[in-house]
């Protein structure tokens, strides 16, 4: 039995193929299904079984139509509530995989109530992997927030029941989590993508916890938010989730330009961030095109809203409309390459001063009277800013900016590495304020 794993580094997390024999069963795939049957014509596989371990809140699943064009069974927890037909997988209740491997299904709720992991076993042999999904990941647990508040204290509870579950398997089963470092479903640092249950046992500081209440303590101090996408991708898992279909994304004049913005569009800007800064549409979003561009897409842009990308000439339109698409972001009208075509036929370009963690430094030493926005999200803050600093996080900004910013003065604006900072420029552009963007270091380099 071989593992194959598959990374979706913007959104931080896992594919994984299982290799038995000339078959094969998948984990938990996302909705450009194209690349995972293309790995399994490469290696001659025949898929039997697909299994999703929850039903997704980051992503949208493309599981049901992977299933369907290879004819596998799709098997999903038995109390997933998916509006559409599947094979349930109920506790402890083994599913015949191919060449006589064993797939038990193990309820362990805790990210979501019907979290099932599937612990895979070839012949009569002890388990060899465990695909955890939401539930125990490397160094950490699947937080337990995500359906609200009202719910995350309980789920944290059960959480903790299911990673005492898990660490029954023997030492040796292999661990392998859909989520990881990169994902808003968890807080994982470890700086490794798959374990073992007895590394788990050793090196996760969950399982020291021995009670319930004092593990839901831990788990839900100090969460993060997360994007409110989110909020979307549930009910379509549950209804109906479709593959994603590639398509070429047409090129768009400034004309185009114009009317997509005045007909309530929105424009992504994906370029460098010190491209962004010396020239960009007006009222556009500057995103870099990175492992969080499709995240805080989905994070800041109206989810309904048809989507025009600025790219520069060698960056790739339809690689960009694949990351946001995973999402449910499928309306990428066009792209325009480069703002040069916009500002040539007369069209106002916005920009902004960029500068570096140095300069701000310096700037503070010399008591100079500015004004510092730290746009980093709520740990990062509580963990030592600037002294002076007003704090908000990015996805605050259009709708609780802070009262004891003058606006009629210059914005100093700072992140960890420069990124989020680029990004709140924009939002802030449309709060009609003057900014200076830290787009080289960050609070970190200043606060120890």
């Amino acid at each position: 039995m071989e593992v194959i794993g598959i990374r979706t580094a913007s959104l931080g997390d896992a594919t994984y193929i299982v290799a038995i024999g000339s078959h094969a069963i998948i984990v938990d795939p996302q909705r450009d299904i194209g690349r995972f049957r293309e790995i399994l014509d490469e290696r001659g596989l025949t898929l039997t079984h697909v299994l999703e371990t929850h039903m997704h809140n980051d992503y949208i699943s493309g599981g049901r139509d992977l299933a369907k064009a290879l004819d596998a069974d799709l098997v999903l927890p038995a109390a997933s509530g998916a509006g559409f037909a599947f094979v349930p997988a109920f506790h402890d209740e083994i599913i015949e995989g191919p060449a006589g491997a064993a797939i038990r299904p193990l309820h362990t709720p805790g990210h979501t109530p019907a979290h099932t992991s599937y612990v895979i076993a070839t012949g009569d042999a002890d388990p060899v992997a465990a695909f955890t999904g939401g539930s125990l990941l490397v160094g950490a647990a699947g937080r337990s927030d995500l359906l609200g508040e009202q719910y995350a204290r309980q789920l944290a509870r059960l959480q903790f029941g299911s990673l005492q579950r898990l660490g029954k398997l023997p030492d040796e089963t292999g661990v392998y989590p859909t989520h990881g470092e990169g994902s808003f479903c968890t807080a994982s640092g470890a700086g490794r993508t798959t374990s073992t249950i007895g590394l788990e046992k050793a090196e996760n500081p969950l399982f020291t916890f021995t009670d319930a209440d004092a593990f839901a303590d831990n788990q839900l101090a100090g969460l993060v938010p997360y994007p409110t996408y989110y909020a979307h991708m549930g009910p379509i898992n549950r209804n109906g989730p479709t593959a994603l279909e590639t398509n070429t994304i047409p090129d768009m004049d400034p004309a185009a330009m114009q009317a997509h913005i005045a007909a309530g569009g929105s424009v992504l800007d994906g370029r460098d961030r010190h491209d962004f800064a010396a020239g960009h549409v007006p009222g556009s979003i500057g995103i870099e095109i990175g492992d969080s561009f499709a995240p805080w897409a989905g994070w800041l842009l109206d989810f309904d809203a048809p989507i025009a990308l600025v790219l520069d000439p060698s960056q790739d339109a339809e690689a960009a409309a694949v990351e946001l698409g995973r999402i449910g972001l499928d309306d990428v009208v066009g792209v325009m390459r480069g703002v040069g075509a916009w500002a040539d036929e007369g069209s106002e370009l916005a920009r902004y001063e960029t500068t570096s963690i140095t300069d701000l430094s310096m700037a503070l030493s010399e008591g100079r009277n500015i004004q510092v926005l730290d746009c980093r999200d709520p740990q990062e803050w509580a963990a030592g800013h600037i002294e002076g600093s007003v704090h908000c996080y990015v996805p605050d900004i259009a709708d609780s900016f802070p009262d004891e910013i003058n606006r009629d003065e210059p914005l100093w604006v700072v992140c960890r590495t420069g990124n989020r900072a680029s990004i709140a420029a924009g939002i802030l552009e449309g709060l009609d304020l003057d900014v200076i963007v830290v787009t080289k270091g960050g609070v970190p380099d200043l606060v120890t």
